[in-house]
């Protein structure tokens, strides 16, 4: 376990955001290797599949404890993909894994997986459905996480795919439920279908994107000053779009509009796609998994919209949504404007000031602030 150790001891969170407080190896990890230990060493080369490993951790640590080749690997975050290519590179890992997306491709005839639990149970229940259906038939599913996020929900989630659930003993606030015996399968349920009647507006979502198929009050909340939003316009993005609905408001409030919807999230840009397709907008935005607009260039947009995360991963962190406006500062045309809607006690307005122009407050209700901020204008 030397060479493990001194795998992970080498993890870094890059291009996520770095903090005291945040880590790129944890407790649930190394227990989730551990629980896994022996179905690993019987699993042999391109049987093993690793679902949302956050930083490379469960990959990396499997890899070079059993010398394992051709695992299949989905991380539905960008930034944990990219972490995952940069600390490979770091130990000399690269050769012994493939990015695949959530699917047959990653999952047929798998017979061990490896899975850092979402915290959204739809998220759970498409992932759980996708091993059912594709693994084979004596996979073993090693799902866990830190105690704090774990529910029993997501004990019942997962027994609807398969006929055994059981829990680990815990360890470091940490725990695994092994899952075996996938049940048989019917019709797939994912994505989700939603009308919004309000907004003339369908929305499709696949389970791990942000919301799922509903409207969350904060972009409900936004979506009341659309029209307020830069009117003269021709380049907009939608910042961290999740299943797209202000980009298709949007595009259908305004037909001489370009839209951009960007997000790290694999199920949120999924989930755009085919929500944008559902509205017929399809042709006027481009879909776009980036991380933070970060491929976005200099001065290409008179106007971004945006409802930022403010958890990193399960931690509570508001690194994401500065990053996020960091990079709007750069991607504005002078006299741009960025409307963004934010709980209010995150009080994000005097990083927009500093980072993108003059920000002044728009509206406020007893939870959310919209601010418009103006590129280049400064108190």
């Amino acid at each position: 376990m030397v060479e493990v150790e001194d795998v992970l001891s080498r993890l870094r969170r890059y291009p996520d955001v770095e903090a005291v407080n945040l880590y790129a190896v944890d407790a649930a990890d190394r227990l989730l290797l551990d629980e896994a230990a022996e179905a690993l060493a019987a699993a042999g080369d391109d049987r093993v599949a690793v679902i949302d490993d956050g930083y490379g951790a469960l990959t990396l640590g499997a890899a070079a404890a059993y010398d394992l080749r051709g695992l299949r690997v989905h991380q539905d975050l960008l930034t944990g993909e990219l972490a995952l290519a940069n600390n490979a590179r770091q130990v000399g890992l690269t050769d012994r894994y493939d990015v695949c997306e959530l699917g047959e491709r990653l999952l047929a005839d798998v017979r061990v997986v490896l899975w850092r639990l979402p915290r959204a149970l739809s998220g759970i229940a498409e992932t759980a459905d996708a091993i059912a259906r594709y693994a084979a038939p004596d996979v073993r599913v090693y799902a866990g996480g830190r105690d704090k996020y774990l529910t029993p929900a997501m004990n019942a989630v997962l027994a609807e795919s398969f006929g055994s659930v059981q829990a680990s003993r815990g360890r470091q606030k940490s725990r695994v439920l092994l899952a075996t015996d996938p049940k048989p399968v019917g019709e797939q349920r994912f994505p989700l279908r939603n009308q919004l009647d309000e907004y003339e507006l369908e929305v499709v979502a696949h389970g791990a994107a942000f919301s799922g198929s509903r409207l969350d009050i904060g972009t409900r909340f936004l979506l009341d000053y659309l029209k307020r939003m830069k009117p003269d316009a021709r380049d907009a993005i939608d910042l961290g779009c999740g299943t797209g609905i202000l980009a298709v408001a949007l595009a259908k409030a305004r037909p001489g509009i370009r839209v951009i919807a960007t997000d790290q999230s694999a199920a949120a840009v999924a989930s755009t796609r085919a929500t944008a397709a559902a509205n017929e907008v399809a042709d006027r935005i481009t879909v776009l998994r980036d991380d933070a607009m970060s491929s976005a260039p200099d001065n290409s947009a008179d106007l971004v919209v945006c409802n930022p995360p403010f958890h990193v991963g399960a931690a509570v962190h508001t690194g994401s949504a500065i990053k996020m406006f960091s990079e709007t500062g750069r991607v504005l045309r002078p006299g741009g404007e960025l409307w963004t809607v934010y709980n209010t006690h995150l009080n994000y307005r005097g990083v927009m000031e500093r980072l993108v122009g003059k920000t002044e407050v728009i509206g406020r209700n007893r939870k959310f602030t919209v601010t418009r901020s103006v590129r280049g204008l400064h108190t």
